[in-house]
């Protein structure tokens, strides 16, 4: 428990960081919904109907409104999910190599705890900070939501989005810990999770952008919670979701095991 509660105190100020650094995110985007609605919501989608099909793809023409708040922030939606996953997964490397990058892993080894023990602790402090952080996300979500929806129904959508969200924090946490445990270089396996991120990232791009490639959505975390999907079920027609949960849930599974077993196993560098 004293590990756990050590990982909260010395997380606290970058979550404090992060969580601005995203409410200033939405703060900023649903600033451009305001600005599009002051230039007239029907211009406003006939401009961007007039750009490529591959960039209407990505931005969701065809299945949002960009009149509407809630479908505005489903495409902000996509942003917020980058940035979420790039703070999970430098949280869940950073968390488990941290004192072998701060040269104090003999304070935490003279500790009378197994190492299992110090994994579950800093694995549930990771946890908690990601809730923390996606409970701002939804404070700051809601709150622009309400003042830019003028009474359209928006608070089942936030939360479905939301629910998403978490499940990518959670997914990108433990992978940042994998690497961290499988890794013995905390810059080189902080540098590989946020590879393996980006990555994947970049492939949900390119689907968008690109034509009959569609089969690759099964191998980036960002189509498995897609905004499309969760909030018009666009893709339901096409991909069974029990797939993606299964493969999240494999995923998980293997992470979390796999940062057990190699953390165990490995010689930590003092």
């Amino acid at each position: 428990m004293n590990i756990y509660k050590r990982e909260l105190r010395a997380h606290r100020k970058s979550l404090i960081i992060w969580s601005v650094s995203m409410f200033l995110l939405i703060v900023g985007g649903m600033g451009k919904y305001s600005a599009s609605i002051g230039a007239g919501a029907g211009s406003f989608n006939e401009l961007i109907a007039q750009m490529p099909k591959s960039l209407q793809n990505l931005m969701g023409v065809g299945v949002f409104d960009f009149s509407n708040a809630m479908d505005y922030f489903g495409i902000l939606f996509l942003y917020l999910a980058l940035m979420a996953a790039v703070h999970a997964v430098m949280l869940g490397s950073g968390i488990i190599a941290k004192e072998e990058r701060d040269k104090t892993v003999e304070f935490l080894m003279v500790k009378p705890v197994s190492r299992a023990k110090i994994v579950t602790s800093k694995l549930l402090a990771a946890l908690t900070i990601i809730i923390i952080f996606n409970l701002a996300t939804l404070v700051s979500s809601y709150s622009m939501l309400s003042y830019y929806s003028k009474n359209e129904p928006f608070v089942a959508g936030l939360f479905k989005l939301m629910a998403a969200l978490l499940c990518i924090q959670i997914l990108f946490v433990v992978i940042g810990a994998f690497f961290a445990a499988v890794i013995n270089k905390p810059k080189l396996s902080s540098a590989a999770a946020t590879s393996v991120m980006l990555i994947m990232y970049m492939v949900s791009i390119i689907i968008d952008l690109g034509k009959n490639i569609d089969f690759l959505r099964f191998f980036t975390i960002f189509k498995y919670f897609d905004s499309k999907l969760i909030l018009k079920h666009v893709l339901f027609q096409n991909y069974d979701i029990a797939v993606y949960s299964i493969i999240s849930a494999v995923l998980l599974a293997s992470c979390v095991f796999g940062t057990y077993y190699f953390y165990k196993k490995r010689d930590l560098k003092i």
